[in-house]
């Protein structure tokens, strides 16, 4: 039977594709720029500078970081792989609960659990202060306590608050291994132990270097923990170069430093997943029985688990709240809503921008899945790899260039000035955190456009509608969950981002995690109490929405 349905002519075909094509370039060069910029400054010259960096300071921050990155992934992957497994194959009391609970330490940024940490065991705090007097102790001479302002300290501060990376990814992987695998072992004689070790663990090993990768990249980016520390990482190292030294080119070549090391832990990590591959022989995936533990088991399980959240999360909310709550007016004066509006204003016009872009390129390589399309994806996605620091030297050069170029052109051309229009700007720094969180927003929008079946677009386009109608009139609609929960992922995380916040910030334009920052390094705990526990709040938003997916998904198997 013959179709009469309307169709598009060839040419005007071939043109809208292309447009979407040309869209897709263009953003991805757009959040690409910064990159390129810094890796450009590798073959920049600085005379001198370089040579000093070279000899005094850059070893400090290389054997800091290296030393910082493999402390926090053996804290991480310990707690965070002994937890997945206690709750996901193991029942004992208060275990349902721990499934979610050992998430929210995630909503706690690791430079507001230093400074909390730091008022408790500090000298001055609580815990040396109830020692002394408990044991008559007068001086630091008469006893020694480890301190916390320290690499170690760093390294407990970024291993409580990013353990969940690899919880969170152990846990699924977990959660999807065959019943059968597991009752195998179990049929040849091995007990919890040996088939945690033996099954369990080697067939969740790529999830664990994937949540691995992730730690060690929030590691690098982290800025507030290690200033406040004192531990000389390459983050601190950048904006020490680039303000206090004012050489832009020196840290441009620190952060491309930087950004060769994380690119080598991407390569490392895809590298990793390609050699180790393993397969279910069958498609039977219902969990198999949890192992019931009862007794001293049970109470060391639960502790076991408890601790990272005590730790990571309730700790710093029960000293935070009391702060906060004394002189409630003072604390959440106009200055706390003049800063929540700034983060808010920010966060929400990154989101809403980072969720169209987002939009434009998973449904652009939807309908060109070309090698082109793919490559400029991804590489606009590359974005969240990459320390807050390094995107913001790179988001700064070419900005003051473009500023510098138009003052020059209009003042030969009209004798008129611009000045600077983007550097110190809001745009400038929204820019910033698009080039780091349209990962985050890109990787929720593609799930769920991926699951809409082609079949609807083939429907869509044989009544006539083109590929732009089709996405507003049929995908947005299927789509607004993931649309929704990629705005609020995007929100949250620039609600808590320091590192290109305090590089790229418009003149006397402070956020709540700057507020925070500036007042804890000023030993004013009590007045960033307010601002602190406002960014904790927001940011058990993602914790919500995680544990309501991973509970969705098991109901749907």
């Amino acid at each position: 039977m013959p179709s009469f349905a309307p169709t598009l002519p060839k040419p005007l075909r071939s043109l809208k594709l292309s447009s979407w094509t040309i869209a897709v370039l263009l953003i991805a060069l757009l959040i690409a720029t910064p990159l390129l910029v810094v890796l450009g400054s590798v073959f920049a010259n600085t005379g001198p500078v370089w040579h000093h960096l070279t000899t005094t300071v850059l070893p400090r921050y290389i054997s800091n970081s290296l030393l910082l990155v493999v402390g926090v992934s053996i804290g991480t992957g310990v707690i965070g792989v002994s937890t997945a497994w206690l709750v996901t194959m193991c029942r004992f009391p208060g275990s349902r609960v721990l499934q979610w609970a050992l998430l929210l330490p995630l909503a706690v940024p690791a430079y507001i659990l230093a400074y909390v940490y730091t008022e408790l065991l500090e000298f001055y705090g609580p815990v040396q202060t109830a020692l002394r007097a408990i044991f008559g102790w007068s001086s630091v001479a008469d006893y020694w306590f480890p301190p916390i302002r320290s690499l170690p300290g760093a390294v407990a501060m970024l291993s409580l608050v990013l353990y969940p990376y690899v919880y969170l990814l152990a846990r699924v992987a977990f959660l999807e291994q065959s019943v059968c695998t597991l009752e195998a072992s179990r049929s040849l004689g091995c007990d919890s132990w040996r088939s945690y070790f033996k099954v369990a663990l080697p067939l969740a090993r790529p999830a664990i270097v994937a949540g691995l990768a992730l730690v060690i990249m929030e590691t690098l980016n982290d800025y507030g923990t290690v200033q406040y520390f004192s531990v000389d990482t390459f983050s601190v190292g950048i904006y020490r170069t680039w303000f206090n030294m004012g050489e832009r080119v020196a840290a441009s070549q620190l952060a491309a430093c930087l950004l060769v090391s994380v690119l080598g832990v991407l390569l490392l990590e895809q590298w990793s997943r390609r050699q180790t591959r393993y397969y279910q022989s069958t498609s039977r995936y219902q969990m198999a029985s949890p192992y019931k533990l009862s007794g001293r088991r049970a109470v060391m399980a639960g502790l076991a688990c408890s601790l990272p959240i005590l730790l990571g999360f309730l700790a710093p909310a029960l000293v935070l709240l009391p702060m906060a709550m004394t002189r409630i007016t003072e604390r959440f004066g106009e200055r706390f809503w003049t800063l929540a509006r700034n983060s808010l204003t920010l966060a929400l016009l990154t989101a809403a921008i980072g969720m169209v872009f987002s939009l434009i390129l998973a449904y652009g390589l939807r309908l060109r899945p070309t090698r082109l399309m793919s490559l400029s994806v991804r590489t606009a996605a590359i974005g969240y790899a990459i320390p807050g620091s390094v995107i913001a030297v790179g988001v700064l050069v070419p900005v003051g260039y473009f500023d510098n170029a138009l003052d020059a052109w209009m003042r030969s051309t009209f004798n008129l000035s611009t000045g600077l229009l983007l550097s110190g700007t809001i745009t400038a720094l929204v820019f910033a955190y698009l080039v780091r969180f349209l990962a985050v927003a890109f990787n929720t929008v593609e799930s769920s456009l991926v699951q809409i079946k082609p079949s609807l677009d083939d429907a869509a386009r044989s009544l006539g509608h083109s590929s732009t109608q089709t996405l507003l009139r049929v995908h947005a609609p299927l789509m607004t969950g993931g649309l929704l929960t990629a705005m609020i992922l995007v929100f949250v995380d620039v609600m808590k981002e320091l590192p290109a916040t305090l590089i790229v910030r418009p003149f006397n334009f402070d956020t709540l995690a700057v507020e925070v920052y500036r007042l804890a390094a000023d030993e004013r705990l009590a007045e960033a109490a307010a601002p602190a526990l406002a960014i904790v709040i927001v940011g058990i938003l993602p914790i919500i929405l995680l544990s309501w997916q991973i509970t969705r998904s098991r109901e749907s198997r």
